[in-house]
Order: structure tokens, then C-alpha cells, then sequence
């Protein structure tokens, strides 16, 4: 007879990780951080990509893994505060200018969202020209401002242009 207890089984299986994180077990800390640029890769998240092995005894077993965060251990954690960039294309920043440029023309009124707006495009051409990169709320933020009558600005042609070149990033 032996003293020892055995510790329970089980494990967890994730056929495809495309970011994110995961912790289990005995001491196990795990953290993503990352900044990933431009739209996830092609298969990425497809549980389809990768058969999924079973896991050792108490362990993780991943078919594909294409970004976040694995800790297994007792306490184990696990953080994903990881950032996906889009790249700011010279279609989008043309938009964008043509836009700031067209606000002036607008009747202002308190409450009207133009600054706010005009804040945004200002930080989406800061982005692109310190990084090139931009994060996908600004741009999500941009879109809603534009195109939920949030502005008077929403009826514009190079709103208009602007939100069709959002929606492209993002999708």
C-alpha cells in the first residue's frame, strides 16, 4: 500500500488555436502578447487543418496552433493580450484625407461627432506614418461613426469610400 494519491486524469484537446491562451495543471503560467499584423493566415483556426493528438495524462494536445497562450501546471494562468495590426493601405489613407479634407465644408453643431471623427482619421494617419499598421477598433470605431448617422459626415463620398475600404480590411 502506498501513500501516495494518484492525481486525477484528464486533459485538454484543441483541434486548432489561432491565438489566444490556455492553462492547466500544476503551476502553469502561460501569456501572448503579441502583435500580429494584417489578417489571420489562410487554415488558421480551421479545425480542419490538423488531426488532434489525445493529450498525455493532464496535459494539452493542440492539431494547430497559430498563435496564443499554453501553461499547464498547478495555478496555472494563461494571458492573450495580443494585438492584431492591419495594414494601412495608400487606398485607405487617401480616403481617409479625402475625408478630413471634405469636414471643414460641414455645418458644425454641438454634439454633431465631427470631432471625434476628425480625431480618428487623425490618429489613423499617425499610425501610418510612424507603423504603416493600424488597430482594427480605430478602424471599427471609424465605421460606426460613419455609417450608424452617427455624423453628419456619414453621407459623404469619401464616407462613403472610407467605410467600403474599412469593411475590406476587416473582413
Amino acid at each position: 500500500m502506498t501513500n501516495e494519491r494518484e492525481k486525477p486524469g484528464g486533459g485538454i484537446s484543441i483541434g486548432s488555436m489561432s491565438g489566444g491562451a490556455v492553462g492547466q495543471g500544476p503551476g502553469a503560467r502561460a501569456e501572448d502578447r503579441s502583435e500580429r499584423a494584417g489578417a489571420p493566415a489562410a487554415g488558421a483556426g480551421d479545425p480542419a487543418a490538423a488531426p488532434v493528438p489525445a493529450p498525455d495524462h493532464g496535459g494539452i494536445a493542440v492539431g494547430s496552433l497559430s498563435g496564443g497562450a499554453l501553461a499547464q501546471g498547478d495555478d496555472a494562468e494563461a494571458v492573450d493580450a495580443s494585438r492584431r495590426l492591419l495594414t494601412v493601405t495608400p487606398e485607405l489613407l487617401h480616403v481617409a484625407r479625402e475625408l478630413r479634407l471634405d469636414l471643414p465644408r460641414l455645418t458644425r453643431a454641438e454634439g454633431d461627432g465631427l470631432d471625434e471623427l476628425d480625431a480618428e482619421l487623425a490618429g489613423l494617419e499617425d499610425d501610418a506614418r510612424r507603423e504603416g499598421r493600424t488597430r482594427p477598433g480605430r478602424l471599427a470605431r471609424l465605421r460606426a461613426l460613419l455609417s450608424d448617422g452617427a455624423t453628419a459626415a456619414g453621407g459623404l463620398a469619401s464616407a462613403v469610400a472610407l467605410v467600403q475600404s474599412i469593411s475590406q480590411l476587416l473582413a
